[in-house]
């Protein structure tokens, strides 16, 4: 049997999802407690990593097992010994072949930022204490639409060799006391939304044109790029199949 679970988490104290060595993450929390109900080995296959200090509104996984489970009773049981900062919220039986990375066609992120100071936003949002002009970063946003090599905007140890993208969508909202920007690709590198938010601050602040973000993908080169944003306010919003 192979099932599909939606998750949300707060990734403030997870080095990130993947497993890793000498480190707590989300997929390790996950894997021990399905352990612990089924008393039975899984591999849990997540849609994508999400790094240190980064949270999940839709995170995508899959397992599977030798045997039918009680889907309401085992989405109970898992969520009551999970911590209080990871949530299962859906819990479905879908085909054999189904691999939540594999299959994934489109992710999307959202990048939160606070106009205000505020012990309610601290944690999930970067206070931007600065008069923002959205039509601009949402003009100089649409150059990174399409398909490019994004090496300048991943991380320098990044393992991955194949470093296109496709970006479908990417815009940015102003609210009251927020301002929000979102970002819809085939796939991410790592560390890429978040250089790409750091870029654009910075074609905001020095008036950057469509060419300077052109000149900065055409060097393949991370120190081309600007500095990333604090992880804290992304979140991976949505996998689409």
């Amino acid at each position: 049997m192979n099932y599909k679970l939606k998750i949300q988490y707060d990734g403030t104290n997870y080095s990130g999802w993947q497993i890793q060595s000498n480190a707590t993450t989300v997929q390790q929390k996950i894997t021990d407690a399905i352990k612990t109900i089924t008393k039975q080995e899984v591999n849990l296959i997540g849609s994508g990593r999400t790094d240190t200090g980064v949270h999940a509104l839709g995170q995508v996984a899959n397992f599977k097992i030798e045997r039918k489970l009680d889907i309401y009773k085992f989405k109970y049981s898992l969520n009551s010994i999970l911590p209080v900062d990871i949530s299962i919220n859906s819990i479905l039986e879908t085909k054999e072949e189904f691999h939540s990375r594999f299959n994934a066609k489109k992710r999307s992120y959202i990048y939160l930022f606070s106009k205000i100071k505020s012990p309610f936003l601290y944690k999930y949002s970067y206070f931007l204490n600065e008069k923002i002009d959205i039509d601009f970063l949402n003009e100089i946003s649409k150059t990174f639409f399409g398909t490019n090599n994004f090496t300048s905007f991943a991380r320098k140890k990044t393992e991955t060799k194949n470093k296109n993208c496709n970006i479908y969508d990417i815009h940015w909202k102003e609210f009251k006391d927020k301002i929000s920007f979102y970002i819809k690709a085939d796939r991410f590198l790592h560390g890429m939304v978040r250089t790409i938010v750091g870029t654009l601050l910075d074609a905001h602040k020095n008036k950057w044109t469509g060419e300077n973000i052109i000149n900065i993908i055409e060097k393949r080169n991370r120190c081309a790029a600007g500095e990333a944003v604090p992880s804290k306010g992304l979140f991976l919003y949505k996998v689409k199949y």
